[in-house]
């Protein structure tokens, strides 16, 4: 044996894990050892597995990674959770952040329960906005497709009238594709409205009876409504959530904001990258930090593809457009500078047409 293989040898160590409980264990390994296949191949170290006993064998530092997410899994378990290698990923992206919040502690933060489904925040990202939602009057959530937006907004709405901090629940949208003038689509006004505002119907069906919705809607404690139908009005108890921001106008923004009453809370989302504006057109949401900047109890929460909680893809594209995004503003920047001198228009400087 080398000098090198010596020293290399004697810098790896070994830690063991005693789980008393048989039903962690087996959780902890996943069915057919899932979950344990997919914690080796994240780990830098060795995990052998035997009976109740972990071993981790390797260099401290990496035994130590790899015990406190043992310890974080095991929490998890132990507070109810049934573990996945979805949650494995989503813990393992949180301790290589390195902050003060506790895997184990965020996945289990509780927003609402229903018919035995409950809605949390899944990453650190998430559990910030929705304390953000809890500390602030005014919100903006932004971030790309799937990071929980809208749908965390909207738990935190139901959350707020069950509790009766609010009385009632407003949602709207931007009906922007029809720039909100509708009448060349066919059937009744609701008719023309609706496909602008599934998507939050869908997401009340999953935090309320079904059968109780169309009695709190005509009732007016919900209301799901395009933006336009927001002017004019003063919000009072009111729990209103703005979605689909990035295709506003900085005067539709301002309207909205601007209908904020006493007992009222406004959560704002969108993401910047998929804007349906006319071409030419100021998107509201982009230009609204810089005009709220330093407000008191207005908060932006960036959202970013480690936040996503759809198919694992869904990461990968949104990281994919950012990098393809980035590259073809590099190329529009050169082809700029590359010709100095050049007029915009393409002709020489000082040359007569």
């Amino acid at each position: 044996m080398t000098g090198t293989d010596r020293s290399n040898a004697a810098a790896r160590a070994q830690t063991r894990i005693s789980v008393s409980d048989p039903k962690i264990m087996v959780n902890l390994l996943g069915a057919k050892d899932e979950i344990l296949r997919h914690i080796e191949r994240t780990l830098t170290s060795d995990v052998h597995v035997r009976g109740n006993e972990i071993t981790i064998t390797g260099v401290p530092a990496d035994n130590a990674t790899a015990e406190r997410l043992f310890s974080e899994l095991i929490e998890l378990i132990e507070r109810g959770e049934t573990l996945s290698v979805d949650a494995v990923r989503r813990t393992v992206a949180m301790l290589e952040q390195n902050t003060a919040e506790r895997p184990a502690e965020v996945l289990t933060i509780n927003i609402l329960s229903r018919r035995g489904k409950t809605i949390r925040p899944k990453t650190l990202g998430q559990k910030r906005y929705v304390d953000a939602i809890d500390e602030n009057t005014i919100v903006f959530g932004i971030g790309p497709a799937g990071t929980g937006k809208t749908y965390l907004a909207m738990a935190k709405a139901v959350q707020a009238l069950t509790a009766k901090q609010v009385n009632r629940i407003i949602l709207t949208r931007p009906a922007v594709e029809a720039g909100e003038r509708l009448g060349f689509l066919p059937g009744t006004l609701n008719e023309k409205i609706d496909p602008y505002l599934r998507p939050l119907y869908d997401a009340l069906h999953d935090m309320l009876d079904p059968e109780s919705i169309p009695r709190l809607m005509a009732a007016g404690t919900i209301e799901v409504a395009p933006l336009a139908y927001m002017r004019g009005r003063t919000l009072n108890d009111a729990f209103i959530i703005l979605d689909e921001a990035q295709n506003t106008t900085p005067e539709q923004m301002k309207m909205f904001l601007t209908r904020l009453g006493f007992g009222a809370k406004i959560v704002v989302t969108g993401d910047v990258t998929q804007v349906d504006l006319p071409g030419g057109t100021t998107s509201g949401l982009r230009i609204v930090r810089e005009i709220l900047q330093g407000v008191d109890d207005v908060h932006f929460s960036e959202l970013t593809s480690s936040d996503v909680v759809r198919h694992r893809l869904v990461a990968e594209i949104v990281d994919a457009y950012a990098r393809y995004d980035v590259e073809q503003e590099q190329q529009a920047t050169q082809s700029v500078h590359a010709v100095p001198g050049r007029a915009a228009s393409g002709g020489r400087p000082n040359r007569r047409r």
